[in-house]
């Protein structure tokens, strides 16, 4: 679903547990109201609410936004056929997802491993 030009264009996700909605509008380039609104669209995107309905994402949260805005913006899907997609290949996410978390990993590490170095 992502391609690794697009990965590039957008920041590198940190190792939390938690984001707030603007570390997600950064993290994801969209706006923090375009992410509540697509919270209605997509049932699977589900962040956790806490006190005062604040909203924190999970990583998982975040590359299934990054997903979705590569469909809408990048792929011309309109939000139907985004949510039909997801729908559909949610089974072939999950690996590439996968994929993608051990990808990025492994480069987080690589550069950690290059600082200790020097």
């Amino acid at each position: 679903m992502l391609e690794a030009s697009n990965n590039n264009e957008l920041p590198t996700i940190p190792s939390k547990r938690y984001f707030t909605i603007g570390e997600v509008s950064e993290l994801c380039d969209v706006k923090p109201h375009v992410l509540r609104y697509w919270e209605q669209e997509f049932p699977t995107l589900r962040p956790v609410k806490r006190r005062g309905n604040r909203r924190y994402y999970q990583r998982h949260d975040v590359i299934l936004i990054r997903q979705i805005r590569s469909l809408l913006y990048e792929q011309g899907y309109t939000i139907g056929g985004a949510r039909q997609k997801l729908a559909g290949q949610s089974a072939k996410d999950d690996s590439n997802q996968s994929q993608q978390i051990v990808q990025q990993m492994r480069t987080e590490l690589e550069d950690l491993l290059q600082y200790l170095r020097s």
